[in-house]
């Protein structure tokens, strides 16, 4: 699922071609087979995400060299895209919008540790064939069936990794495939900018996900991100991460356009983050006091579905 979830993502940004696919979901397999190794012999949280984006990082320096691919950043940057904790951003997020500052700035500081070993990992990865990423890359249009079919296989990878019950995965995918089929609406049709089509889809989504996570007793940030995994700006963020290596590199002799391509990597990364919170987060929180005003007009009936959490 590891392989299929990496694949999915190649072909939500542009990979057309079969060869490309299939060592995008070699590379993110044979991760995932060294992470469960490695935890084993390693109770370190950073060694396992590492590892697997430096191993990540050697076959697409590898593809690049062997010239197997034209997307030199799909083939290393997909595999590493399923390894970005998502759930740790989005509790933490709740925690701050609730005051929960320290366990919240937590959660968010232990996601941004594990970003960061992952982005050194791939570009280590990388260095090894004398590669890098580019700075900027073109933007590669998606057919609609592709695009929701493909999102649909993403959200379904990232439900087994929560350990989601099998009967209960095809509601996330449903959901997944229609916040991606609004996203690509809002920015194919209407014409948006992508932190837009990311703001439109999360809000799909919190607005669904929160009465069914509450009546099925699911964890709604796990729940909710499986449905918006492919939202995630990972290209975005390790570009930014291999613009900034460049930039430490050049040793004073960059380009002006290096130097604003990293910092409009990174701005829109993290644009992307924060309307993927805000529409998660949001109608959460607004729907909540409905369910609890409900839950104490139909004291009998609300007992029955009352969380573990909420008792």
């Amino acid at each position: 699922m590891t392989g299929a979830g990496a694949a999915a993502l190649g072909v939500i940004f542009g990979a057309a071609h079969a060869h490309t696919l299939i060592l995008i979901a070699l590379s993110a397999g044979a991760g995932a087979c060294l992470r469960r190794w490695l935890a084993g012999i390693s109770r370190n949280a950073f060694v396992q995400p590492f590892s697997a984006a430096l191993l990540a990082g050697v076959v697409g320096a590898v593809a690049a060299r062997l010239e197997l691919s034209s997307v030199l950043h799909l083939v290393a940057v997909c595999p590493c895209m399923v390894l970005i904790p998502g759930p740790h951003l989005l509790n933490g997020t709740i925690d701050l919008a609730r005051a929960r500052v320290a366990l919240g700035a937590s959660r968010i500081g232990y996601a941004s540790l594990i970003i960061l070993m992952i982005c050194m990992g791939l570009l280590l990865g990388l260095s090894f064939g004398a590669v890098s990423l580019p700075v900027s890359g073109p933007s590669y249009p998606v057919p609609l069936k592709y695009d929701v079919i493909a999102a649909g296989v993403a959200v379904a990878a990232y439900s087994t990794f929560f350990a989601m019950p099998w009967r209960m995965v095809p509601i996330p995918v449903v959901i997944g495939m229609l916040a991606h089929a609004a996203r690509w609406a809002t920015i194919s049709v209407a014409g948006a900018s992508v932190e837009t089509g990311a703001l439109v889809a999360c809000l799909v989504v919190g607005t669904i996900v929160s009465p069914i996570a509450d009546r099925l007793r699911l964890p709604f940030a796990a729940f909710a991100f499986a449905s918006v995994v492919s939202l995630l700006p990972g290209v975005f963020l390790f570009r930014m991460a291999g613009g900034f290596v460049s930039l430490t590199a050049s040793a004073g002799s960059a380009s002006p356009e290096l130097l604003v391509h990293t910092i409009a990597d990174g701005t829109t990364a993290f644009l992307i983050i924060l309307a993927m919170t805000f529409g998660l987060v949001v109608p959460r929180m607004c729907i909540k006091p409905f369910q609890r005003n409900l839950a104490k007009l139909n004291p009998r009936g609300s007992r029955e579905h009352l969380s573990v959490r909420d008792i």
